[in-house]
Formats: C-alpha cells, sequence, structure tokens
C-alpha cells in the first residue's frame, strides 16, 4: 500500500420520512480530523433528538480534540471507545437528571479515518457499509433481537425483514451506564466509498437497491439526496439519514 497522503470527501442528508412528527436522527462530522458519525434517537417526546444530538456532539468533540492533539495509530480503537464511553454517560447521566427522559437512547455508527487505516465504529442497528469495486459489503453487524436470532439458526433473514421484533435493539448509548462498541479495522483503498445510515434507510432499501444507487456516477451530495429519496418513495416509515465518505487517493 503506497504510503502517500490520502485525500477523504463526504456528504450527507437526513429527513424526517413520511410518518415521523420530528427528526430524532442526527449526524456530524469533521474532514479535517477524520471523524463521521451518524446516531439514531429513541425515546418519548424529545428524548430521541436530544440523545441522538448528545451522541454526535461529545463523541465529535472528544475524537476532534484528542486527533488534533496527535494519536498514535494503534492507540485510536482506544480513543474512540473512550469517547463512545464518554458520549453514553453524558446521555445516561442526563436521563438520571430529568425523568422526562428516563430511557432514552440512541444508536451510533461512526468512522474514523487516518491515512490508510479505518475504524468503524458500531452500537445498535445503524450500519456502515463500503462500496468498493462495485460491490457493496455490510461491515457493522446489527446489535438486535432478530439479527441474534438469526445468527442462532433461529430465524431465517426473510422472516427477521417480516419479524414484529425487527426494530428491538440489544444495544444502545445512554440506556445503560456502559456499553461497550463493536470495533472494525479496515484498510483503505482508492475509490472506496462508504456509507452510513440509520434504518430508516435499509428498512426501505435492500442491500442491491443501495448497492445500484452508490455505483451511479453522481457527486455524494446528489447520492445522498437519491438515497434519502428512493427510501421516501419507498415508504418512509422512519426517520431517514445517510452519510457518504469516499477515499478519494
Amino acid at each position: 500500500m503506497s504510503t502517500a497522503l490520502v485525500h477523504y470527501s463526504a456528504a450527507a442528508a437526513t429527513d424526517r420520512g413520511r410518518k415521523r412528527p420530528s427528526n430524532e436522527d442526527a449526524f456530524a462530522y469533521s474532514v479535517e480530523h477524520g471523524v463521521y458519525l451518524v446516531c439514531d434517537g429513541m425515546g418519548g417526546a424529545a428524548a430521541g433528538e436530544i440523545a441522538s444530538s448528545l451522541a454526535v456532539d461529545e463523541t465529535l468533540k472528544h475524537l476532534s480534540r484528542r486527533i488534533a492533539s496527535g494519536v498514535e495509530p494503534e492507540n485510536l480503537a482506544q480513543v474512540a471507545e473512550e469517547a463512545i464511553s464518554i458520549a453514553n454517560e453524558a446521555i445516561y447521566k442526563r436521563a438520571e437528571r430529568n425523568y422526562k427522559l428516563s430511557g432514552m437512547g440512541t444508536t451510533l455508527v461512526g468512522l474514523i479515518v487516518h491515512e490508510h487505516q479505518i475504524l468503524v465504529l458500531n452500537v445498535g442497528d445503524s450500519r456502515c457499509y463500503l462500496l468498493r469495486n462495485s460491490k457493496i459489503q455490510q461491515l457493522t453487524i446489527d446489535h438486535s433481537l432478530v439479527e441474534e436470532q438469526v445468527r442462532l439458526g433461529r430465524m431465517t433473514r426473510s422472516e427477521a425483514l417480516r419479524s414484529p421484533l425487527k426494530n428491538v435493539i440489544t444495544r444502545a448509548l445512554g440506556t445503560q451506564s456502559r456499553v461497550t462498541p463493536d470495533v472494525f479495522e479496515r484498510e483503505a483503498e482508492p475509490g472506496d466509498l462508504f456509507l452510513l445510515c440509520s434504518d430508516g434507510l435499509t428498512r426501505e432499501l435492500s442491500d442491491s437497491q443501495i448497492e445500484s444507487l452508490l455505483r451511479s456516477d453522481l457527486t455524494l451530495a446528489v447520492l445522498c439526496s437519491k438515497l434519502v429519496g428512493a427510501a421516501m418513495n419507498a415508504g418512509g416509515h422512519d426517520n431517514i439519514t445517510c452519510l457518504l465518505v469516499r477515499v478519494d487517493g
């Protein structure tokens, strides 16, 4: 792999969808520090919006500060876990101080890039995909009840898609005093395209539909709009957020 400087570009789009009264998704990114985040909040009243906003704000703030001060590549995963722990604590303590926010939480999917090094972070069922050589691959594993049943062989993939329990997640930020993210490490290649998204996208579009859209020769901003628009046309039953990150070489 070349040691030349790697450049990344990004774009994002979000919509509350056709059925939800508000948007409880949140996203944030810093190309300068190589941090990209998407969160999908949950909870009564405005609690979901608060949880997702706190998650992206606290995680981005901590990661940006640590990366700006200099982090060795081998320590990046530890720094990422620290950031998620800080965000989790902020949400959990906020809920403790206000009973109306009790039980609020959020998913989080994130990408941290450092030269060719890629870290994918995941808590919940928001996802990260990689399009490489025109083929899509899901990099994250959903922390959901139906995904666990599929992995144990107790449910087929098609049964999981139809299950009334498909919205039940088994891990989230803020619902418990501690949370452990999945951390996956990859190596970037020129032309790679990463998609971070909430389940408002993946519940409406199949992986093959997402792949077809991502293969389009469009700008990242237009691609984001196309993805959100396709999910809206398919029903738009939930908030929809997508964030694209491309390795420009």
